[in-house]
């Protein structure tokens, strides 16, 4: 009975918290025995993946343990046993401490607030393919895909991994799907005036070269990016009113002086299309007033190919 006094404080033979034994140890070492086996891991790191972002947390930043309650339910297990038994299991060493398991949780507000400003700061847009200009060419910019995060998914992720003690959590993402891919580009047309060409491309890929005209000195064709508005077959050719028509007559219908020729292709540049010509001998020079003019044979081809709201990048 003496002995069972002197070891009032002791915890009873046999006692655990998780994998960490006790035995019958002190109260105030079992402390500092749980100190060091549970709650100096919680500050090493736990790397967390999201995306293409990587970041590192503590699990101390949001798991609380109480230690208190885990060490006060063994003591009670021995207060429990009462005095015969703690005698019998001192004659025969056999031991009645309870394994216990850590008396943790997750500070959900906490975690919730960090998962919130995660999302915030990696989600990326999906980025649609485009055409650029790149060394006198178009080039496809082929599409990418973007992700989002959500917060309460991801909270939800990280709170079950930290509970297992995971040292690596992959956090779910959605996967947003661009609009535009490479191959939804269509057709798109570049000129290049220095050249005389024009050059026609279906989803970023040449598919074909026609000779034009394009503006004179005094009226160049403008550069930039432009699209088709209007297709006009057999069109009829209108007097712009400008100083280089005065001696021309209103409109000219369709037919062999027509200087529209069979086809036009209008841009939203004010006055400027690609069409056909009656100067067949102009191709390959620059002789127009800012239009782009193709034999017969070539803007009745290209008429066929391209559609209202084509792209038209006019470059030098």
């Amino acid at each position: 009975m003496a002995q069972d006094f002197v070891e009032r404080d002791a915890l009873p033979p046999g006692s655990a918290v998780a994998d960490v034994r006790l035995g019958g140890a002190p109260i105030g070492a079992a402390r500092q025995t749980l100190q060091r086996d549970l709650l100096a891991p919680l500050d090493e790191p736990v790397t967390v993946v999201c995306g293409e972002t990587s970041v590192e947390i503590r699990p101390s930043q949001f798991v609380r343990v109480d230690l208190d309650r885990a060490l006060q339910h063994l003591a009670r297990t021995k207060a429990e046993a009462g005095l015969a038994r703690r005698l019998a299991a001192r004659i025969s060493r056999e031991p009645y401490g309870a394994a216990v398991p850590p008396q943790m949780s997750v500070d959900r507000s906490a975690l919730d607030s960090w998962a919130a400003e995660l999302a915030s700061r990696v989600g990326t847009p999906a980025v649609d393919a485009t055409l650029v200009v790149q060394s006198r060419q178009l080039v496809a910019v082929p599409e990418r895909p973007g992700f989002t995060v959500d917060p309460r998914r991801a909270a939800d992720a990280l709170a079950i991994a930290l509970a297992d003690g995971q040292k690596r959590v992959e956090l779910p993402v959605v996967r947003i799907e661009p609009r535009v891919t490479r191959d939804d580009l269509g057709t798109a047309i570049l000129v290049r005036r220095a050249d005389r060409r024009l050059f026609l491309y279906e989803d970023g890929r040449l598919v074909k070269t026609y000779r034009v005209a394009v503006g004179a000195p005094s009226f160049p064709t403008p550069r930039g990016r432009f699209k088709i508005v209007r297709k006009r077959y057999m069109p009829t050719w209108g007097n712009p009113g400008s100083a280089w028509a005065a001696d021309m007559p209103k409109m000219i219908p369709p037919g062999p002086n027509n200087p529209l020729g069979t086809r036009a292709l209008d841009l939203d540049a004010p006055g400027i299309r690609i069409h056909g010509t009656n100067k067949d001998y102009s191709i390959g020079t620059a002789a127009s007033h800012g239009c782009m003019r193709m034999h017969r044979w070539d803007i009745e081809d290209l008429y066929e190919r391209v559609s209202v709201g084509t792209p038209v990048f006019i470059i030098d």
